[in-house]
């Protein structure tokens, strides 16, 4: 320091001692004040002049800088300096400006107060100067008595204290939002407490250790009563979670948690928090244990944070709620459908070979459900769920539809076998013990696709496959099936274009009697010719028609076009009558009677003239509806034929039932018909028609030999290949022809 400013050292502190100071009762902690001056001897009598002050309960510390350089780095290493004392001119005449900026621009310090001394009064900072880096006093030294230097850095460390404090009170509301912002994201129960527990230990400090804590039933799975359970914990141990309490082996924490819980209050002491937590009908408790007493500010922002959790442990609950709503069967509790495809999805994408994904669907439930009630059944529906989560702990079951569950699991628990075992004894539901029996669809891990949507469609294939098969209840998906189905439905999408397009053809094949050889009719087969010109065999797009339900199309045109071929023959043939076949499809129409009576109207046919063939195997679905509607066809005057009497599995008492002019023997009792032996169920069958007065035809005639065996049979009428084959109509006309 320069000469000049040495002879105004004399004036520095001068005795004002007739003045009040400012003191209070000190504490052991301490005020970290930094002295920057380029002489020593202000350093020393700076120090003397506040060794014994106390501001607001603590002692001052000393920390002494000779340079602006010094300053700079005593500033950068200790954070606790509260209160810079600094001088303005040291080894250049900016050196204390260049430490205020140092502070306030380059450390980003705004805390750190700072108070300007000069021993030369022209070196004063600009006005600019100190409102721009936020200096708190500037004082010369000649002007600063003792009393006025005990008041400066009173103020200035008040100053420090008021912005901590607002510091402070600022950082942990941006905890609490940043806390609250986390809280919002998470939707399930343990994520969230263990969510609070991480923001507590941030909001208080980082040697908490906290358990939180609410009564199990309702909140964890398998959990009835009502003793107190840790959700989440910090500090102690991961085997808590889901036990009780008492496992903390703490009586005291224990008796604190249900204190807290019964007074529905927060319990503050020094070594630990009792939290309360409650919104709506949702209700908790945070044990916390303490290393040191909460400060009041942090008291305060708990309070402010725990109004967030108190919501936000309502929202999770709801959350679960909705979720459970939408993703767990009301009826069971088991996962539902859309849950189910997220299992599945794990299913597909997860690298464990030894598994399988399955169907299993209830045969006849709706019979069930229809004769004993709705609720015997959803009685019923909960049994089986029970027992099939009896198959074992590591299968994750779901509930997909209202008489269907679907199960992942093991390859070696859910075989057939065992999912077939599981319906081998009644189910109980209220006071019934019902005997029933599933169907099963299941695709192994090597087969399955990578979402679970085509999963699921995967083994609802193999389910639809295992309802069709008579013998085997099970199927397996394998990729052959989804080639087949591709080919079906590409199938039946040619099939209904090229009908529209009038692809189709009826043919015909003469029927004669054995007693004249004249031909007395017609049986129309369809024939399909695609557009290269080849035919698809009837054997293969029948059944596609019959389960497109195209074929209800089909035979309405069927039976027009026997009718337009009909009313052609009135000319030169009267007295030959057409047979058309009819599949059950037909039958199941409300106007299906009503439809060929008009037909024939319309084109002036007798009814006479139309005989209509049924199978024995359409028999054995709906009976009845079958039998009332030929009996009305009858009383019309239609023909009614039975054909390929012998191969299906209906009963006999059907066949007095019904209303029937004629027998047909199948191809397969007449191709070995003249061998020996080979000729008793043919005589039974002519015989059998004979004593219930029907005319019997046999087809697939293709020998002589055949012939001369079913006249001595004593059968009525013949077709197949011996006498013609099926021919479009206009050549059947000139067959017709030649023939008279």
């Amino acid at each position: 320091m320069q000469a000049s400013e040495n002879s105004h050292d004399d004036f520095l502190f001068i005795d004002d001692s007739d003045e009040d100071e400012i003191l209070a009762f000190g504490s052991n902690e301490t005020w970290q004040v930094l002295i920057v001056d380029d002489d020593p001897e202000i350093h020393s009598v700076t120090q003397l002049a506040l060794s014994d002050l106390v501001v607001l309960g603590r002692r001052l510390e000393y920390l002494h800088a000779y340079s602006g350089k010094d300053a700079c780095q005593l500033i950068e290493n200790n954070d606790d300096i509260v209160l810079v004392l600094l001088d303005v001119v040291m080894e250049t005449d900016d050196a204390g400006l260049n430490v205020v900026k140092y502070i306030r621009e380059t450390l980003q310090r705004k805390d750190i107060r700072i108070v300007l001394r000069t021993g030369q009064p022209g070196y004063a900072p600009e006005e600019s100067v100190i409102k721009e880096y936020d200096i708190n006093d500037y004082k010369t030294k000649t002007e600063l008595t003792r009393r006025k230097l005990v008041t400066t850095v009173f103020a200035a460390i008040r100053s420090f204290q008021q912005i901590a404090t607002v510091n402070e009170n600022r950082q942990g509301l941006e905890k609490i939002v940043s806390g609250a912002t986390e809280l919002s994201s998470q939707h399930s129960l343990p994520t969230f407490s263990q969510s609070v527990l991480s923001q507590l230990r941030t909001l208080i400090s980082d040697d908490i250790s906290a358990v939180f804590c609410a009564r199990g039933q309702g909140i964890i799975d398998n959990i009835d009563d009502l003793s107190f359970y840790v959700l989440a914990q910090i500090g102690f141990d991961d085997s808590l979670l889901n036990q009780k309490i008492d496992t903390l082996e703490d009586n005291q924490a224990n008796k604190q948690v249900k204190a807290c819980f019964l007074q529905q209050k927060h319990q503050y002491l020094d070594d630990s928090l009792d939290l309360y937590v409650a919104k709506g009908d949702y209700r908790a408790v945070i044990h916390v244990r303490l290393s040191s007493p909460l400060t009041e500010i942090q008291t305060q922002l708990l309070n402010v944070f725990l109004t967030g959790v108190a919501v936000g442990y309502e929202n999770v609950h709801l959350f679960q709620k909705l979720t459970n709503a939408a993703y767990r069967d009301w009826l069971t509790n088991l996962p539902n459908r859309l849950e189910f495809v997220r299992l599945l999805d794990s299913f597909a994408q997860n690298d464990c070979k030894n598994t399988v994904a399955a169907l299993i669907d209830i045969n006849h439930f709706s019979d069930i459900n229809d004769a004993l009630g709705q609720d015997i059944g959803n009685k019923l529906l909960s049994a089986v769920g029970q027992r099939i989560q009896s198959i074992g702990s590591d299968c994750q079951l779901a509930r997909v539809g209202a008489d269907v569950f679907g199960i992942i699991g093991p390859a070696d628990c859910l075989t057939p076998e065992s999912l077939i075992a599981l319906f081998h004894q009644p189910f109980a539901a209220g006071e019934q013990h019902l005997p029933i029996n599933a169907c099963f669809g299941l695709c192994t891990k090597e087969h399955a696709q990578s979402s679970g949507v085509q999963v699921l469609n995967q083994i609802n294939i193999a389910l639809n496959i295992a309802k069709k098969n008579r013998l085997e209840h099970f199927a397996y998906y394998h990729s052959d099936i989804e080639d087949q189905m591709q080919w079906r439905l590409n199938m039946i999408r040619q099939l209904r274009n090229d009908f529209g397009n009038n692809c189709l053809e009826l043919w015909y094949q003469p029927q004669l009697s054995l007693t004249t050889g004249k031909v007395i009719g017609a049986e129309a087969l369809l024939r399909w010719r695609t557009a290269d010109g080849k035919f698809v065999s009837p054997a293969v797009f029948i059944p596609l028609a019959e389960y497109s339900g195209l074929i209800i199309e089909i035979g309405d045109w069927v039976i027009s076009q026997a009718c337009k071929q009909l009313k052609i023959l009135e000319e030169n043939f009267s007295e030959l009558s057409i047979s058309v076949n009819v599949s059950i499809p037909q039958f199941r129409q409300d106007n299906f009677v009503d439809n060929i009576i008009n037909t024939m109207t319309q084109h002036g046919i007798k009814p006479n003239k139309l005989e209509l063939e049924i199978t024995e195997n359409i028999l054995m679905d709906e009976p009845q509806i079958i039998i009332d509607a030929l009996t009305k066809l009858k009383a019309q005057g239609i023909s009614i034929a039975l054909d390929d009497f012998g191969t299906g599995f209906s009963s006999l008492s059907y066949l007095q039932k019904l209303p029937l002019n004629r027998l047909k023997v199948d191809r397969a009792f007449v191709t070995d018909i003249n061998k020996e032996g080979q000729s008793v169920i043919a005589e039974t069958i002519i015989n059998l028609g004979k004593k219930m007065q029907l005319k019997v035809i046999a087809e697939g005639i293709e020998e002589i030999e055949q012939q001369e065996r079913l006249i001595e049979l004593g059968c009525d009428e013949v077709q197949g290949f011996y006498y013609a084959k099926p021919m479009p109509a206009d050549e059947f006309i000139n067959f017709l022809h030649q023939q008279s």
